[in-house]
């Protein structure tokens, strides 16, 4: 959405960014009474952090199916409040992001089941590791078990950045960058119409090419390439 993030208090006269704090109340008095004093921005980001200290620390107390529950809370409700564009700047698709989507989904697969087998408990508790620094183990890790929740948690993240490079793009027309949204578009679709079932290493792909799309829109023209190699894998596929 667009609006006006520098801020000032009706009440106290405090200014504040509304980019920093995410919110119209003032730190200083706490009035929700507060006018914008510059121009309308897109802006689509909050600040929030993803912290899963307090989660793994029961790793060894509660069950398991338990344990999965509160993560994909966790990290159902940070990617809820993120996005990709800061200020009017596109950002970059974080490994953070990514991490937790994908445990937000695996954390929900395991938690359905009756028993998961080891290795998707394994990838399960490798991933609650490490996600909250951007930390995830490779594709090629992925247990079958957790193939199908793999391939729609990169989708929904592909999905989720997809839709902010098109608010962008609507303040900073570029042809050629949607072109290249349009074809990642395509193959994110496919995804999801095979319900995630599809080769991890190619969800895989897809997620470079849609980083790949928010470099080159960023100004890197080299990086059009790159995404169009990894798109050119996925063709043959």
């Amino acid at each position: 959405m667009k609006i006006r993030g520098d801020r000032e208090c009706q009440s106290c006269g405090t200014r504040w960014s509304y980019y920093d704090t995410g919110s119209v109340e003032c730190p200083e008095c706490g009035s929700v009474h507060s006018v914008g004093v510059d121009d309308h921005t897109e802006h689509t980001d909050t600040p929030v952090s993803l912290d899963l200290t307090s989660i793994r620390n029961r790793v060894d107390e509660e069950p398991t199916d338990e344990i999965a529950r509160a993560v994909a809370e966790t990290c159902r409700e940070y990617t809820r409040k993120r996005g990709f564009i800061d200020a009017g700047s596109l950002e970059p698709l974080d490994e953070t992001y990514v991490a937790a989507s994908l445990l937000q989904h695996v954390a929900t697969a395991i938690a359905r089941k009756m028993r998961s087998d080891d290795a998707a408990e394994l990838y399960f508790l490798d991933l609650l590791a490490g996600a909250d620094a951007g930390e995830r183990p490779g594709a090629d890790e992925v247990p079958d078990e957790l193939r199908t929740a793999f391939g729609l948690a990169v989708a929904e993240a592909v999905d989720a950045y997809q839709r902010d490079v098109r608010r962008y793009l609507d303040d900073h027309p570029d042809e050629t960058a949607r072109q290249l949204s349009g074809r990642i578009r395509d193959h994110r679709k496919r995804v999801e119409a095979l319900d995630g079932n599809v080769d991890p290493e190619n969800a895989n792909r897809l997620l470079h090419a849609a980083r790949d799309l928010g470099r080159f829109v960023d100004g890197d023209e080299s990086a059009y390439v790159t995404a169009d190699n990894w798109l050119g894998g996925l063709d043959e596929t």
